[in-house]
């Protein structure tokens, strides 16, 4: 068995609760690494992301606030309270203007809102089979035809069993197959507070059709 990183949480995300994921906050999670990942701010300097933009799943806030700071429209959205808190916190201190949400991934067409990207960095593995389908639905009911989806997660490269559940890119593209046209999948580091501190994951990019 390959060993746990140092830092680790223990147990397997998809089984974890919201309340579970929101006590997380009270110290540092594992993926909160104080700075958006690298992998985001490439697609961000690529203009790969445009227009208006939804976060989901956004943690304490680090890729809209490097958005917003950059004049674009964002919004981010997450379950766990304590990090939209923290994420307003620090869109205050550092005089930016963004907007963050407590709200549910499953339910954001309740938003009543559109949006020509939807950022995911960690979000679309946490969930099981069921859900998986159910939040893929959810991202297309605010995203309209021709807005994308860029979607980083743990890859099936990644050695061990901790953490997030491993996914392949025959799941990403299943996952995405109606509704969305896959443009590309490649091999990019998803940055952690572990030892080591980077782990193998897929940068998926979808468009909607």
């Amino acid at each position: 068995m390959t060993e746990m990183p140092r830092g680790v949480v223990p147990g397997r995300a998809e089984n974890r609760s919201v309340h579970e994921f929101d006590a997380m906050y009270s110290g540092t999670p594992p993926w909160d690494i104080g700075r958006p990942q690298p992998a985001i701010v490439r697609l961000a300097d690529a203009e790969r992301i445009r227009g208006r933009v939804l976060d989901a799943g956004c943690g304490t806030g680090e890729h809209v606030l490097m958005l917003a700071a950059r004049g674009v429209d964002a919004t981010g959205i997450d379950a766990a309270p304590r990090a939209i808190e923290l994420a307003q916190t620090k869109a205050a201190e550092r005089g930016v203007s963004a907007r963050f949400v407590v709200w549910d991934a499953l339910r954001l067409g309740e938003l009543g809102d559109q949006f020509d990207t939807v950022l995911d960095s960690g979000l679309f593995h946490v969930f099981d089979d069921a859900r998986r389908a159910e939040y893929v639905r959810s991202l297309a009911s605010v995203v309209p035809l021709g807005g994308n989806c860029l979607l980083c997660c743990f890859s099936d490269a990644q050695p061990g069993d901790w953490g997030p559940r491993r996914v392949r890119q025959d799941e990403l593209r299943a996952a995405f197959a109606t509704g969305w046209r896959v443009e590309s999948i490649e091999a990019v580091d998803f940055e952690t507070v572990l030892d080591p501190p980077a782990v193998h994951a897929w940068l998926m990019t979808a468009t909607r059709v």
